[in-house]
């Protein structure tokens, strides 16, 4: 896979985060004291963290011979998939931790009264889908900005979710906005800070409404991660990785220290999924996958 692939390109392509910085060395370390080979670890998992993965970030990977991977590292979901690949990764013992369908767009969310009726329908059709599957998670976005307010964009979401949330509520499905940054990665994109996702969340009022926390965007846009997170976890339902700089492997080549950030959402009593989103630099990818779960096994 072109290692310049970004998440804009792979979720058209399958249609559809002050961090504490790190001491040399400590991270890979971490990952290297229970690293034998790619198959055997020293250590059992921990299982504080419920661990995911994001599959568009290994697409190059057949979904099922990924999924019989993740399984055997004891990863115990892959997040962004479309219903048709859910079946695929159930028969390996996992779930889809995060659903997602061709109709879902960053660019052109609920900020937009004018999507509303188009949103709705094709969301309510997602949301049963995902009830009938026991999945729990279905991902939603902002939009972009193009020009308008915060205030109004906090409005025109709350408008056009604030229905869908009574409906995904009956069938036990959880609403989650990504908060992505605007600054690299997602030009325009309205809820690019975690303050304007807890306001939103503030007027929407609804307990199966939370935010996606994602530690690269929320680096890039503002910093200060663990302090974030202790002080939102109310409002935080699902939680993504990646390095900085370059949303890549979350060792010690970046600036963020993944193991305390890990411990600081444990103590949280975070009960939901954490799911890899790093673009691997390493030809083998699931080596750097590997570790990365060792990384965040505190």
């Amino acid at each position: 896979m072109n290692k310049n692939f970004s998440r804009r390109d792979a979720l058209k392509s399958i249609a559809i985060g002050s961090g504490v910085l790190s001491i040399g060395g400590v991270a890979s370390s971490f990952a290297a004291m229970n690293y034998i080979d790619n198959k055997t670890f020293l250590n059992k998992p921990k299982n504080n963290i419920k661990h995911s993965v994001c599959r568009w970030c290994f697409q190059d990977i057949p979904l099922d011979k990924f999924a019989k991977t993740c399984a055997s590292m004891g990863i115990q979901a892959i997040d962004l998939l479309k219903p048709s690949e859910w079946k695929t990764v159930e028969e390996y013992g996992l779930v889809c931790s995060m659903a997602t369908d061709d109709f879902a767009s960053i660019e052109n969310g609920f900020n937009e009264p004018e999507n509303h009726s188009n949103l709705q329908e094709k969301y309510r059709g997602l949301i049963n889908k995902a009830s009938r599957h026991n999945i729990k998670n279905v991902i939603v976005f902002s939009g972009n900005r193009r020009g308008m307010d915060e205030e109004t964009g906090i409005k025109n979401c709350a408008k056009g979710l604030k229905p869908l949330l009574k409906y995904a509520k009956k069938k036990n499905v959880t609403l989650v906005m990504e908060l992505l940054n605007s600054k690299v990665d997602h030009p325009d994109y309205m809820a690019d800070h975690t303050a304007w996702g807890v306001a939103l969340a503030k007027e929407i009022q609804a307990d199966n409404f939370k935010l996606l926390f994602d530690i690269y965007h929320m680096q890039v846009m503002e910093g200060d991660i663990i302090a974030s997170i202790k002080k939102n976890y109310n409002y935080i339902g699902h939680y993504h990785t990646a390095g900085v700089p370059g949303r890549n492997e979350i060792d010690d080549t970046q600036e963020l220290f993944y193991p305390a950030i890990m411990k600081a959402i444990v103590d949280t009593g975070f009960t939901g999924y954490v799911a890899q989103e790093f673009i691997p630099t390493n030809p083998d990818e699931i080596l750097s996958l590997r570790k990365a779960i060792e990384i965040c096994d505190v």
